[in-house]
């Protein structure tokens, strides 16, 4: 049987840069994404979000089972936990540390390509049938181009974010970059604070997690 489809490994630039600021041109990807505000750490919306992002990505994976398998399908490996973080401003400053629970935020998974909307809403209301305690109808499928980005893998606890960030606003400076969050798209979406989340916080140290940070930015 063939190995199944990874992004991790096909996508290597995007998933598991050096630990060394990186720029990389990032393409359009499709994403379900759930909105809302909070500390991720305490806030029931963000635990919400995720039950529903997995839930989501799961029942179009497992499509093939229920005789619903989409055009196109292929066997796959379900992509990792991403996520938006700004302020009510639209700002970030990561190189410090901040209050969480002011926090606004997109969580995502990437989805293949065959995903189309009819399989998006096939999903949402396999969801609905399966977990009616949840909304899913919370959920949208978005596509997203990030374009030129600075990223790094960032290799420790969520709170040690600065030091690395630190370092990608550096070498920004220092090759004639600056950082574009905030600033407005063509396509009417905002370019933010990116983080993939490569480690699972529940069965990971603090001290070995692994994130990729990701800031968009363009030339001075």
């Amino acid at each position: 049987m063939a190995d199944k489809f990874d992004y991790k490994k096909e996508y290597k630039d995007l998933y598991v840069p050096k630990q060394k600021p990186v720029l990389i041109d990032v393409p359009a990807m499709n994403f379900i994404m759930v909105d809302g505000a909070g500390d991720p750490n305490t806030s029931v919306e963000y635990q919400e979000a995720l039950e529903i992002l997995y839930g989501l990505s799961f029942a179009v994976k497992m499509s093939k089972m229920s005789g619903k398998q989409p055009a196109g399908y292929f066997e796959y490996v379900v992509p990792p936990l991403e996520g938006l973080w700004w302020f009510k401003d639209d700002s970030f400053d990561g190189t410090k540390l901040i209050d969480k629970s002011k926090f606004q935020w997109t969580s995502m998974i990437r989805q293949p390509e065959f995903v189309t909307q009819e399989v998006f809403d096939w999903a949402v209301s396999v969801l609905k049938q399966k977990k009616p305690k949840i909304d899913p109808t919370k959920a949208r499928l978005e596509s997203l181009t990030e374009g030129l980005c600075v990223q790094m893998m960032h290799n420790g606890p969520y709170d040690s974010e600065p030091v690395t960030l630190g370092k990608m606003e550096q070498f920004l400076l220092s090759n004639g970059y600056i950082c574009a969050i905030s600033e407005t798209l063509p396509s009417g979406q905002i370019r933010r604070h990116h983080e993939i989340y490569l480690s699972d916080p529940r069965k990971t140290t603090p001290e070995t997690l692994k994130t990729v940070l990701r800031h968009p930015v363009k030339k001075v």
